[in-house]
């Protein structure tokens, strides 16, 4: 079983189908469903970098060369640039800016586990520390969860800021949240600073209970934009650990192919030709082992309208994904 690669859009970069997401990886608390018990009793730093190195190098064997984190992942760019440093690796690296992480390794917190502001102030700052810990080898960055109320697109310092960035070497992106993601990406596309397009690449929710954005992804990506799927498994809604009603299905179609939810999930994911990367948010071994299954999953078109009602209003799935709790 080996994954494929290709090219991230026109960037010029040569990334890998399934890539590793880091934002369960490098914190104590997250919103995917189970993710307390996948961590264990300990949550010390020591611990979460030792797992998050495990995982790593599980993902490196297995043969993933993308690696995605974000300044509000927690020490997520941190873990990363130590196992970097240690193992002497050199695979394709995406970071983000624009959350602040604010629980202070907490999980139970009284307010927000990370604050929004996608200020020039907000990106000099986070831009200083993520290139301090990752150097050269962070090839893209991107405006964390760009939305056409932040304002961000419409910012003439925080994009001429990305632009010299941008001209030293480093491909600039966005990611994307929200039930606007599609007008939030022609809006960014039509984004040009000294007349040329500032965004290389986008980051998007893809799954198969919100694929809204999926016409609009796969027109970015003609248009030469590289486009990775986050949230590929909604938050742990398209695993085993969902047992809604609704979700019976999904259960029963994976069960009658002989592999799992997620794994099923993932491959519907990467049968979308305009995915350059999909991305994976296991927290453990066990979990990228079972995600590395969708490489065997065969999906045809039976198997694409057996799933394709499944799709829920984006409205419903985005509220749905704010209600889940931290654990």
């Amino acid at each position: 079983m080996s994954i494929p690669n290709g090219s991230l859009g026109s960037t010029g970069l040569v990334v890998t189908r399934l890539g590793l997401g880091l934002a369960a990886l490098g914190r104590p608390g997250y919103i995917n469903l189970g993710h307390d018990a996948d961590l264990g009793e300990d949550k010390s730093v020591a611990a979460l970098r030792a797992n998050c190195h495990q995982v790593l190098d599980a993902a490196w064997q297995a043969g993933i060369r993308y690696f995605d984190a974000a300044r509000s992942y927690g020490r997520a760019e941190e873990f990363l640039a130590l196992w970097l440093d240690r193992r002497g690796y050199r695979p394709v690296v995406g970071s983000k800016w624009g959350y602040t992480y604010t629980a202070d390794w907490q999980v139970e917190v009284g307010g927000a586990h990370e604050v929004k502001e996608h200020s020039r102030d907000r990106l000099d700052a986070q831009w200083h520390l993520s290139w301090r810990l990752l150097g050269e080898r962070l090839d893209l960055y991107q405006i964390h969860s760009a939305t056409l109320d932040s304002g961000v697109l419409d910012n003439a310092a925080v994009l001429g800021r990305l632009a010299e960035i941008k001209d030293a070497g480093v491909r600039i992106g966005l990611s994307l949240s929200g039930p606007a993601q599609a007008e939030t990406l022609e809006r960014a596309l039509a984004v040009k600073v000294d007349g040329r397009r500032l965004f290389d690449a986008v980051q998007a929710t893809w799954n198969l209970l919100e694929p809204s954005a999926g016409t609009a992804l796969a027109a970015a990506r003609r248009r030469g934009v590289g486009v990775i799927v986050k949230e590929a498994l909604a938050n742990g809604r398209l695993t085993d650990r969902d047992r809604s009603p609704a979700l019976a299905p999904l259960r029963e179609l994976a069960a009658a192919r002989d592999t799992s939810p997620d794994a099923l999930a993932l491959a519907a994911a990467l049968a979308q030709p305009w995915a350059d990367v999909v991305l994976l948010g296991a927290a453990t071994v066990d979990q990228l082992t079972s995600n590395l299954r969708a490489l065997q999953v065969q999906y045809d078109q039976g198997l694409a309208d057996a799933v394709s009602g499944f799709a829920e209003p984006p409205e419903a799935y985005w509220a749905t994904r704010a209600s889940l709790a931290w654990n």
